[in-house]
């Protein structure tokens, strides 16, 4: 088959990181990916090429959807005549449903990514597109992949129709997010950790919905009870050019103890460096984090947000999101039993890997897009057959 994916963007993000896993993995095995960016070029645009996809961006600014390119989109496909069009993302879904029913491709495939569907939790343009999307998703997509049970089900209360729904939970290639004993050394060597200190981390951008001011108050909690920890905050916007972000760490008083490593292209590295990583956000659909992290070893303290608790089970801990207080006694459970029950902490760490080997392995992931659009398709035919007949 022949691809189409329209995404809102190509920079550092969830969707974007499981497109270049999913069109690099498929590839191999046959189908023909073309992928168009509603904006720029990003940083997933030269992998995504190395991984065999084509890649075409419309340039619109950021938030806004441009008359030319509309045009520039419908034009593309009539021109590429996919046989499936998947769309990633709000924006996308909205245009890429509209734009490929116009061109005349009726295999479309929907993209949900996160959970937060509230009016209080969304910019006036993305809400008013989310209900424009629950009001079409009836008649635009085929079907609709969503990551997380929690997302689908926040979607469906938002009015999405709930016979489109197939949950696909993101998979991960276990070959590169690893234990990796060197990389470890590595890391903390590039930034002088002396190995004495817990090293706690959270990959995240500069986002409310990730809340790192909770994070850093749970912090403060843990310099107050004596304990020795230093802190990693990987992701865009988390550098010293952030006024913001270190106005917060000094009224926390844990600028000695943090380290602001910007955004990253080896995230396996920095989960491998890391004794335990920490999610403080207060809405996630299918936090990638997490799995990650476990995928090398490392467990995890984590907000109950999204399918947090599906991914992280019983060997992490769950803590209620704006809750320093039992934020910070969750960290310091993960420290102390690092130190006091070493053996203990190393079957968490195994077990850790297990469960993201077992129920989030790439291969899945890529097997159940693959009848996804299948699907769709055959959708598509069923319907001509009706209309024909």
């Amino acid at each position: 088959m022949k691809i189409l994916h329209v995404i809102t963007g190509l920079n550092n993000g969830g969707a974007e990181a499981v497109l270049y896993r999913l069109v690099k993995a498929d590839r191999q095995l046959g189908n023909e990916h073309v992928i168009i960016s509603l904006m720029g070029r990003g940083v997933y645009a030269d992998r995504l090429e190395s991984a065999g996809g084509s890649v075409e961006c419309l340039h619109m600014p950021q938030g806004r959807i441009t008359l030319s390119g509309v045009i520039l989109l419908y034009r593309r496909m009539k021109a590429i005549e996919p046989d499936v069009v998947q769309t990633w993302m709000y924006h996308a879904d909205l245009i890429g449903g509209l734009v490929a029913r116009f061109a005349g491709c009726r295999a479309v495939v929907w993209g949900i990514r996160q959970s937060n569907t509230a009016k209080s939790d969304n910019r006036r343009l993305n809400y008013l597109i989310i209900k424009l999307c629950a009001l079409l998703s009836a008649h635009i997509p085929a079907r609709i992949a969503c990551c997380s049970e929690h997302a689908a089900a926040k979607h469906v209360q938002a009015g999405y129709c709930p016979e489109k729904f197939s949950l696909i939970p993101n998979g991960y290639p276990l070959d590169k997010t690893r234990p990796d004993p060197e990389a470890r050394t590595r890391i903390r060597a590039e930034l002088g950790l002396n190995g004495a200190e817990a090293v706690i981390g959270m990959v995240a951008r500069f986002d409310p919905q990730k809340d790192h001011g909770t994070l850093l108050r749970a912090l403060t909690l843990l310099t107050q009870n004596l304990c020795v920890f230093s802190c990693l905050l990987v992701g865009s916007e988390m550098s010293a050019g952030n006024e913001e972000l270190i106005q917060l760490i000094s009224q926390a008083g844990i600028r000695l103890n943090t380290h602001l490593l910007g955004p990253r292209d080896d995230i396996p590295s920095i989960m491998n460096a890391l004794d335990i990583h920490v999610l403080s956000s207060v809405s996630e659909g299918f936090p990638n984090v997490l799995a990650e992290a476990m995928a090398c070893g490392t467990p995890c303290v984590s907000t109950d947000v999204g399918d947090a608790a599906l991914i992280v089970g019983p060997l992490g801990w769950l803590v209620p999101r704006r809750n320093p207080v039992m934020l910070a006694q969750a960290i310091t459970a993960a420290i102390n039993e690092r130190a006091e029950r070493p053996l203990d902490w190393i079957e968490r760490q195994a077990a850790c890997r297990k469960r993201i080997a077992e129920h989030f392995d790439l291969d899945r992931m890529v097997t159940s897009y693959r009848l996804l659009w299948q699907a769709a398709v055959q959708t598509r035919k069923e319907k001509r057959r009706r209309v024909s007949a």
